[in-house]
């Protein structure tokens, strides 16, 4: 995120320009989003930052990525925050108990949560019962979900709970499917 946030800010200032520079920075190790470059006028594609750690000088008639000289932008990157990690837990058919494998996951994200924290917490369901109920369901997973890191010491506001329902399937299925990649909770930590 912050990689493709920094390239996007870069050339949001300088799409009025006539020349400059964009450089794309790694998201999390290997992982990247992408820029491209448009003429203004003609509209035309100029080219395309979509590796790592390359930066493109933007006025001539094409854009050339080129690696970025080690530690030239090392005190941005310092001051940058965190990219946010996601947890997925999973749980079992209509309840809200966690699944055997997702119990370590759950540890792991309870090792890392401290005071500081924030933490957007989102819970799902397949489509097994009524829209309504599993609205409810998927609110219950999250409240659960947080209540576990409540009681690690994370205070309650850093924590926003959300309950989705059957409407952002993983994996999309038919009405009355019971899809065990549905039944999750996503937990964004920054």
């Amino acid at each position: 995120m912050r990689g493709a946030w920094i390239a996007s800010v870069t050339a949001l200032a300088l799409a009025g320009c006539a020349s400059g520079r964009v450089s794309l920075f790694e998201d999390a190790p290997g992982v990247t989003g992408a820029v491209a470059v448009f003429d203004g006028k003609t509209e035309a594609e100029r080219g395309v930052l979509d590796k790592p750690n390359t930066q493109a000088v933007l006025g001539g008639r094409t854009v050339e990525p080129r690696p970025i000289a080690p530690g030239r932008y090392s005190d941005l990157l310092a001051r940058m925050p965190a990219a946010p990690r996601v947890y997925m837990l999973y749980f079992k058919e209509g309840s809200t108990d966690l699944t055997d494998e997702s119990q370590p996951i759950l540890t792991a994200l309870k090792a890392v949560v401290d005071r500081n924290s924030e933490v957007q917490i989102t819970g799902h369901t397949d489509t097994v019962g009524e829209p309504e109920l599993n609205d409810g369901l998927s609110r219950d997973r999250a409240t659960e979900i947080r209540a576990a890191l409540v009681r690690q010491g994370l205070p309650v506001e850093n924590a926003r709970v959300t309950g989705r329902g059957e409407r952002e399937l993983r994996v999309p299925t038919a009405d009355g499917v019971s899809e065990p990649a549905n039944r999750r909770v996503e937990v964004i930590l920054r």
